[in-house]
């Protein structure tokens, strides 16, 4: 067993480590309530029937899989199982899937009766390296990602590697490119790793490793004033080309495209052949129009442009204001012929 502490005084929480905890998750977790269990119609469906069993009153609510789904619709269908059920402030919410999971219920837990407690137990590499840690949660609203929402932080996070064996190999290329964004940015060593090693066969690892490194950032910069926007590495292209690609490729896919565009030439040189490796992409074909606009939604931008991270030397970061128009400047880089 690892766990990683989150120190984040009175919202400070665990994430633990193991293969096999999920067949345990009772002796972990406060279960012994009413226990809405949220998934997502893509999740092996016995993962919630066996979750079910562990729970006092357990009430399971499936969701269609997939970002066009992350809406306030799907929230008004949680909360109206809760009401139904008569759920109260010292009941939780219980996350098992992906991002797309865990952010719904975690906002879905944020804002019934002003928040109930929330678990989470992701099924995916992205979000066990990702969403897992930070406590953003959120719905996407007017073709815009994640534009509603709020910072929850889960009671405890749970994570199996044996819940990730059933995965597609894209899948999992997929939560790796978002590790490999930590390494870029915080870890040298890490993204050697990456360069030299085999990351599939180092998957706890690589996930432990990326958990500790944005635990350290969540525990500096918890809603993300400063030092958490290095996170955001590869992704304010990468969000675009996600909303202009319009479900074709996944979130992963698209800031390993994002990150070639803020990478200096010497780190591309390296990190181009780590992404074929893992079989991301490093090009693409869209529309440089749809990706700009949606890049002027985001949440990043403030008056001088919208701040931006650029890597010139892998395991370091520069923070930079740039215009939109300096972006749509990088895109012909990973412009698809």
């Amino acid at each position: 067993m690892r766990i990683v502490k989150v120190n984040l005084k009175e919202n400070s929480y665990d994430v633990v480590i193991e293969k096999g905890i999920f067949k345990k998750a009772e002796e972990e977790l406060n279960l012994n309530r009413k226990v809405l269990i949220v998934s997502d119609s893509q999740v092996p469906a016995e993962y919630a029937k066996e979750f079910s069993k562990k729970c006092k009153q357990p009430v399971i609510a499936v969701f269609e899989c997939g970002e066009d789904h992350k809406t306030i619709s799907t929230m008004e269908y949680l909360f109206a199982l809760m009401l139904k059920n008569n759920f109260n402030r010292k009941d939780c919410v219980v996350a098992i899937g992906g991002g797309v999971t865990g952010d719904l219920a975690g906002f879905t837990a944020a804002s019934y009766m002003r928040g109930i407690d929330f678990y989470n137990i992701p099924t995916t590499v992205l979000s066990c390296v990702d969403s897992s840690v930070g406590g953003k949660t959120a719905v996407n609203f007017g073709n815009v990602k994640n534009i509603i929402g709020a910072f929850w932080q889960p009671k405890k996070v749970l994570i199996d590697v044996d819940l990730l064996k059933s995965l597609p190999e894209r899948q999992i290329s997929n939560g790796l490119s978002e590790a490999l964004k930590m390494s870029l940015t915080f870890d040298k060593e890490l993204f050697n790793l990456f360069k030299n090693g085999d990351p599939e066969k180092m998957l706890e690892e690589i996930i432990y490793r990326s958990i500790q490194l944005k635990a350290n950032v969540v525990e500096e910069d918890e809603k993300e004033a400063g030092l958490r926007k290095v996170l955001n590495f590869g992704h304010t292209i990468g969000h675009g080309i996600e909303l202009s690609s319009k479900g074709e490729l996944y979130h992963g896919e698209c800031v390993a495209l994002g990150m070639i565009c803020m990478s200096s030439e010497k780190v591309k040189e390296e990190l181009i052949p780590v992404l074929k490796k893992l079989k991301l992409p490093v090009k693409y074909t869209f529309n440089e129009d749809e990706v700009c606009s949606a890049i002027g939604h985001d949440k990043k931008s403030n008056e001088n442009g919208i701040s931006t991270i650029v890597v010139n030397e892998a395991g370091s970061f520069e923070m930079k204001d740039m215009s939109i128009q300096d972006i749509k400047n990088l895109l012909p880089q990973i412009q698809g012929e």
